[in-house]
């Protein structure tokens, strides 16, 4: 069993990595899973330390999702110009995978560097990398190998996935939460979800052509009137809940109109 190494925690005058000004001190900038939705993502390396450390040490907010991996908690940032990608899976060995994309140094050691001198930690914590003499990929994460030889899943099986365990795809289960998730992976698939959606809510309540979908399905959960902010638990759930039932709806409409949705697969 990999020994786990010790990082210390936040520097005293670091902000949260969500903050967007200018003057934060905070040396990373976060993005959230629904912006980052469509990034291309590379493996780099594995560190010897703890998921939530890392979050606890660079002020993260950690979100949980799920993949054919089953769940896995992440953190999107940005740190001196790389795309830094770190995750944990259930069920793979203690310590936390780091994934980049393109941007920043172009030496992989060289964004290695960076972000193991924000955490304050050095190259000790790394267990094992994809770059360099004497690598060992003899015991890669199962999470690694993802997508290789695995068939393309329907949007129809993903939606399924997500009302079964919604918990799994966002932090919170609240109704902006679910159409957050939702508008990300509009724009990671070209709408091929929920492509025609925002049109049979406008039919269905004889009006609304020109409103977004969501405040569509607002009038259709609420007939009389949206409820005042901010929501109790059993309104967010009522209102989940309803959100959820309607897209069933749609898909019912589409199964006896195919035409109506190219984009379902």
């Amino acid at each position: 069993m990999t020994e786990m190494i010790e990082i210390p925690d936040a520097e005293g005058d670091w902000e949260p990595a969500t903050e967007l000004r200018a003057d934060v001190r905070n040396p990373v900038r976060q993005a959230s899973m629904f912006q980052s939705a469509t990034w291309p993502l590379s493996s780099l390396a594995l560190l010897s330390v703890d998921l939530e450390a890392v979050a606890r040490r660079l002020r993260l907010t950690l979100e949980t999702s799920w993949d054919g991996h089953g769940g896995v908690q992440a953190a999107f940032f940005v740190l001196d110009g790389t795309d830094f990608v770190v995750t944990h899976h259930e069920g793979d060995a203690p310590g936390t995978h780091v994934w980049t994309r393109k941007g920043g140094p172009v030496d992989p050691a060289g964004r290695m560097g960076s972000l193991l001198a924000a955490l304050g930690v050095g190259p000790e914590a790394v267990s094992y990398s994809t770059w360099g003499v004497g690598t060992d990929l003899s015991h890669l994460p199962a999470a690694w190998g993802r997508g290789r030889g695995k068939p393309t899943r329907s949007h129809q099986d993903i939606w399924d996935s997500f009302k079964r365990r919604p918990g799994m795809f966002v932090s919170r289960v609240t109704f902006g939460a679910v159409v957050g998730f939702l508008n990300g992976y509009a724009v990671a698939s070209d709408k091929a979800l929920l492509d025609g959606f925002r049109e049979w809510l406008a039919t269905k309540l004889g009006y609304g052509s020109n409103l977004v979908y969501w405040v569509l399905a607002e009038k259709l959960i609420f007939p009389d009137g949206r409820p005042e902010e901010p929501w109790s638990p059993e309104i967010e759930q009522h209102a989940v809940a309803g959100l959820i039932g309607l897209i069933d709806e749609f898909f019912d409409h589409l199964a006896t109109d195919p035409k109506d949705h190219p984009g379902m697969v």
